[in-house]
């Protein structure tokens, strides 16, 4: 189905980036007097966010005043605060005397602000390619396709596209073999795919967590408070579990300022930085799981009934699919002996990867610098393409590590706001400049 409705933007996805940016839209909109006529398209049929990874122990690792606005305009009605006071939570929230809610509320809190804007979103709808609308050899308009859960597709124009697709999940190749067998499954589909498994009838159950980050360790918790039935061992390559640095001179990187200083650098001096902090973000832990998790094996010392196990410096080596399970054989990285465990079902905890945007792009791919960007998010294109592309959450390596994050969702928003008012030369009121950049890091 083709529509003849041409927008101003259409946002792929509705995740956190796309929903702020919805957010920064409307206020630009009351500054300036003109609306952009915005469409956001989302595969999932309604709104989620890591919806089947929301166990019993996944709670958020940032401060709950890093919503969707508030450090950029704390006084709006789609804050995290305002949000609490409508569901008549606010008092009870004070008293729980922490910045971290669970990820369940904020799941909830980010459904709360999509349902204010459900006339600018379709849901069901995966986007699958942006084409170029050449006219007189030049790209003022963009084609986007997409296609729904019946397989019927549909064609949208636009004058600029913003993609905010997320990660999608890392699988180790050694399990590539694997991809529809329901006893092997990637942890973003933790709930779905554990609710189809025998231990969710109470039946005794052996299952691998492959992962040493955050998701590895919250499923590991979730297993031995949900499901007595199951056994589980924690497979990791590293020697020990990891905790996460949140100090807060090193949180400092995640401030919204720190992305000019990083985008600043030479590419070179920017890949230090990232490496250097790499230890907030990526295979780490919070250190309160860890002692708990610790916690968990040294009770099995005292009980002498061993249920759980972490197994560190394991390299897993082939994984063999048979009838009575799943056997991983492991070397160890220390003594390089080698051994077989089976296992009734595998979690990979092993996270994601950053590439969706590529294969959205690849019909633009002749007119745009290699999916570079500059300080405003927008692609760098030869001239021929006029109508701006934006990329929400695939810019760490110019933009630092807070891209991916939740941290500079409420400056990202308005900058690409402004930058799209400029680009489809509608008059705005810029926000107020930010402050100087950071000298040093």
């Amino acid at each position: 189905m083709s529509h003849s409705r041409i927008h101003d933007v259409i946002g792929v996805g509705f995740g956190p980036s796309n929903l702020s940016l919805a957010i920064a839209l409307q206020e630009l909109a009351g500054v300036s007097g003109r609306a952009l006529d915005a469409l956001f398209l989302d595969r999932q049929t309604n709104y989620r966010w890591h919806g089947d990874t929301l166990s019993s122990q996944s709670e958020l690792q940032i401060s709950f005043l890093k919503d969707l606005v508030s450090l950029r305009n704390p006084t709006s009605p789609y804050s995290f605060v305002n949000y609490l006071k409508q569901q008549g939570r606010l008092v009870d929230f004070i008293n729980l005397g922490t910045f971290y809610p669970c990820r369940l509320e904020y799941n909830d809190y980010l459904g709360w602000v999509a349902e204010q804007f459900c006339d600018q979103a379709v849901y069901g709808e995966s986007v699958l390619r942006i084409e170029p609308e050449l006219v007189d050899g030049a790209i003022a308009r963009l084609r986007v396709v997409s296609r729904n859960a019946q397989g019927k597709e549909s064609s949208r124009l636009t004058r600029s596209v913003v993609v905010s697709t997320g990660g999608t999940p890392k699988i180790p190749a050694i399990f590539n073999a694997f991809d529809s067998d329901p006893r092997v499954f990637h942890h973003s589909r933790y709930l779905t795919a554990m609710g189809a498994l025998p231990c969710s009838e109470g039946e005794p159950m052996r299952i691998a967590i492959v992962g040493s980050g955050q998701s590895a360790a919250e499923a590991f918790l979730d297993l031995n408070d949900s499901f007595p039935s199951v056994k589980a061992d924690m497979i990791l390559r590293k020697s020990a579990l990891k905790p996460a640095d949140d100090s807060p001179f090193v949180n400092e990187i995640f401030a919204p300022d720190y992305t000019d200083l990083v985008f600043q650098q030479p590419a070179a001096d920017r890949e230090q930085l990232i490496n250097e902090y790499h230890n907030t973000n990526y295979s780490v832990v919070d250190p309160e799981l860890i002692e708990r998790i610790y916690g968990v094996l040294y009770r099995q010392k005292i009980t002498r009934q061993p249920r759980h196990a972490v197994l560190c410096r394991q390299q897993i080596e082939q994984a063999t699919r048979t009838d009575q399970g799943i056997e991983l054989t492991l070397r160890d990285l220390a003594t390089h002996q080698h051994s077989t465990r089976r296992y009734d079902a595998v979690i990979l905890a092993t996270g994601y990867e950053r590439r969706s945007h590529q294969d959205l792009l690849a019909p633009l791919a002749g007119y745009l610098h290699g999916l570079e960007v500059d300080r405003n998010y927008r692609a760098l294109a030869h001239g021929e393409l006029q109508a701006p592309v934006f990329l929400q959450g695939f810019c760490e390596a110019t933009h630092g590590l807070s891209d991916t994050l939740l941290s500079v969702l409420p400056m990202r928003s308005a900058e690409i706001g402004e930058a799209l008012y400029q680009a489809l030369n509608i008059p705005h009121a810029a926000r107020k400049p930010a402050a100087a950049p950071l000298a040093s890091a």
